[in-house]
């Protein structure tokens, strides 16, 4: 894999989408693209709300993506236009210090993140100045990372733009931590799998330091990705930080009780590796550590002798200040649980025997249902969802990304694929005029794609 996103010289006549782009560029410019850059979404086919844990995590890039077309000029501004109308237009001063508004988070703003990250990483004083044209083809706040796409996109053109150089890993690193610009406490499985994602393999993402390896996925099977067509946006709400914080305490709650310093610990992790433990004793340090029932401030205060301002300063997150109770013993669980599925997961494609697909699809229903109800990040619609899925031919289906709305990925045997697709479409789309709207692109088989690319004019 080479260390640096790939330079790919490419006809952009015989690709309709590039062309309609340069046509929309040249229509709001009035000059042509000098690059165009391009950044994948992603499906995580296992290890939910886990990366920020410190643990491994299993995605695979989609065919669908970010893409940008730019030029680089004197202008001394920064101008991002989108190709959907819906999405207004939006400039900013080179000279002036970028202003992300989490209370706010619009389109515009995730791409800042992407530019403030590089300008930060090199110390740009004044950034080169640039036209951009946006256009995206990951449904959004969908589960499919079309934010983190767009953040990774306008990392790497920012880069190029401003003659700089970086490794995919460092990108990754550096777009995982600007997404933060805007709230969101990612864990950086969407910034990593985007930049290191090859096609034709789904991906073993590590973390610390940051590590993928290839997964070969079953033949026999296809995945496919459908939307319950209920939004959710991570940075417009505190369900995402809310589950990061229940996380972040219950790392503090458990070194405490086998006499850890809890202070330099923030990751559940980081306990299981202080301890020496297997995620199996974890699981059971769970169950006699922490009671199921909602711990309150006062009572985590008390545990880990810290005053409230210390909670609040050191524990919560800006837009988790109002939470007053912690469930911290099904969140732990959760994700200690989730850890050795992933690498369950990945033991059975690596071992390739006849019971693979069958065994795949057990680990991903099991998922779905600590999901939904230990870590409680579904919703009525993606629970229907999962369950038509398996009742129309899947051996596996659970919820995919955040969670609270979005999409459910499935493994289909390939050759009930078809009747599979239908039978979920007559089931959970047709009966629904929006949902029907919204069918071609919400439900749809997916392969490994490729990963984050600068595309340039032959």
């Amino acid at each position: 894999m080479a260390s640096n996103p790939p330079r790919l010289k490419i006809e952009i006549t015989s690709n309709e989408r590039l062309k309609n782009l340069k046509s929309h560029f040249e229509a709001k410019f009035g000059e042509s693209p000098l690059f165009y850059a391009l950044a994948p979404g992603r499906v995580n086919l296992i290890g939910e709300h886990i990366d920020y844990c410190g643990y491994s995590v299993l995605p695979m890039a989609i065919e669908q993506s970010i893409l940008t077309a730019v030029s680089v000029n004197n202008s001394g501004m920064i101008q991002m236009a989108n190709t959907n109308p819906q999405y207004q237009d939006f400039k900013v001063s080179c000279s002036e210090e970028i202003v992300i508004d989490r209370k706010n988070p619009k389109w515009y703003y995730y791409f800042l993140c992407g530019v403030k990250g590089i300008q930060e990483k090199f110390g740009i004083a004044r950034l080169a100045g640039m036209s951009c044209v946006v256009d995206g083809t990951v449904p959004p706040s969908s589960g499919l990372s079309s934010s983190s796409a767009l953040v990774c996109c306008s990392g790497l053109l920012t880069m190029e733009a401003n003659q700089k150089s970086l490794s995919k890993v460092a990108l990754a690193e550096i777009c995982a931590k600007s997404e933060c610009y805007i709230g969101t406490e990612s864990g950086g499985m969407d910034q990593s799998i985007s930049f290191l994602a090859e096609e034709g393999t789904a991906k073993l993402i590590e973390f610390q330091p940051l590590k993928a390896t290839d997964v070969k996925l079953p033949d026999g099977a296809v995945f496919v990705i459908s939307n319950c067509c209920v939004e959710m946006n991570k940075a417009a709400s505190s369900h995402y930080n809310i589950r990061v914080v229940e996380c972040r305490i219950a790392t503090k709650m458990l070194a405490q009780a086998r006499g850890l310093d809890p202070s330099g610990l923030l990751k559940l992790c980081q306990v299981q590796a202080a301890l020496k433990a297997s995620l199996e004793d974890m699981l059971v340090l769970v169950d006699e550590v922490l009671h199921p029932e909602p711990y309150g401030r006062e009572e985590i205060c008390k545990v880990l002798g810290i005053t409230s301002e210390k909670l609040c300063t050191e524990l919560l997150s800006a837009n988790t200040q109002h939470v007053t109770h912690f469930k911290l013993h099904q969140r732990a669980k959760h994700v200690y649980g989730e850890a050795a599925r992933v690498m369950r997961f990945k033991n059975v494609c690596d071992g390739g025997s006849a019971e693979s697909i069958k065994l795949l699809g057990e680990l991903m229903n099991q998922s779905h249902a600590s999901c939904r109800d230990l870590y409680e990040c579904s919703c009525p619609e993606l629970d229907q969802l999962v369950d038509i899925c398996l009742k129309s031919g899947a051996v596996g289906s659970r919820l995919t990304g955040a969670g609270w709305g979005g999409c459910a990925v499935s493994m289909v045997p390939s050759g009930k694929a078809e009747s599979f697709l239908q039978a979920v479409r007559d089931a959970y789309y047709t009966p629904d005029p929006r949902r029907a709207a919204m069918e071609k692109q919400s439900l749809f088989v997916t392969k490994p794609g490729g990963g984050a690319a600068l595309l340039l004019e032959e």
